[in-house]
């Protein structure tokens, strides 16, 4: 049986540079190619599930946001992750068309989308009469299958590692080993959803150096539904630090994600250090 799936279209633009999105249809093209950083949020209606896909060119699916609980209450679910386009590639969101999917929001509003441009190369500095080349440094992420923990008496910290490699500018990170390594000093802005197993809790960290936590999402619900949690943050790294996400390893615990590619792990610099003390 064909799966059949809707637009999510907009009635309120809060930034259109380029005017490059169409909220009408709901559907961003791409004039200039480049890595662009894409996130969502939607609202889950009550007694309803929730399934959005954010699609490229057609039916290729990037990321989803996913609950499946039809409780009474409303929440909301996030995602986001980077993606490579060439000219007149087309990014938008799709809604599971199905009586038991449904999108909430109000005035609050509850659903949003944003897509970032590709970083500039380069910028002319006026005081050294130069143009100056700025560090690039960009990876985006995801997993197609699940990562179930157990119990065996181990206690290294092993990375969660990815098999889809969206983006990886400058070839910094490693997704078999599951490390990004700092090249370039700076401000870095990193995010993550996981998505929650079925009858397991889910608990991941972001973590740095040695293993300094930086960043948490955690759901200790042991129903049988998925749902996914999301963190997002900014860190001062220095050349050499190492960041990677790390999913605990006991049996009550799991990462849940499949083709839909509910796990996703996205990083970029955002201000080298040349430009913060210059």
């Amino acid at each position: 049986m064909e799966t059949k799936q809707m637009s999510v279209t907009f009635d309120r633009l809060l930034v259109n540079i380029g005017e490059d999105f169409n909220p009408e249809t709901g559907t961003f093209r791409c004039r200039l190619p480049g890595a662009y950083y894409f996130s969502f949020t939607v609202g889950k209606f009550l007694k309803k599930m929730l399934s959005v896909m954010l699609v490229k060119n057609g039916m290729e699916v990037q990321a989803m946001a996913y609950d499946g609980y039809q409780n009474q209450g409303r929440k909301v679910q996030s995602q986001s992750v980077m993606v490579s386009l060439k000219p007149m590639d087309s990014v938008y969101l799709l809604l599971q068309e199905n009586h038991h999917y449904t999108i909430y929001s109000n005035v609050g509003p509850y659903i949003t989308f944003s897509g970032c441009p590709p970083p500039v190369d380069a910028y002319y500095d006026w005081r050294r009469r130069a143009t100056i080349e700025e560090p690039r440094s960009a990876f985006s992420v995801a997993r197609t299958r699940s990562a179930l923990g157990e119990s065996r008496g181990r206690r290294e910290r092993d990375a969660l590692t990815f098999d889809v490699e969206y983006v990886n500018i400058g070839g910094h990170f490693n997704k078999t080993s599951g490390h990004f390594i700092c090249h370039f000093p700076g401000a870095y802005y990193f995010a993550f959803t996981v998505g929650k197993h079925p009858r397991r809790a889910v608990s991941v960290k972001l973590m740095t150096g040695r293993g300094e936590v930086r960043a948490v999402v955690f759901d200790e619900d042991m129903s049988w539904r998925r749902e996914m949690q999301s963190q997002s943050l900014l860190l001062s790294l220095k050349r050499g630090d190492s960041v990677w996400l790390y999913s605990q390893q006991d049996d009550g615990y799991a990462v849940y994600s499949n083709q839909g590619r509910y796990t996703t792990f996205s990083g970029f610099l955002v201000y080298p250090d040349v430009l913060i003390h210059s």
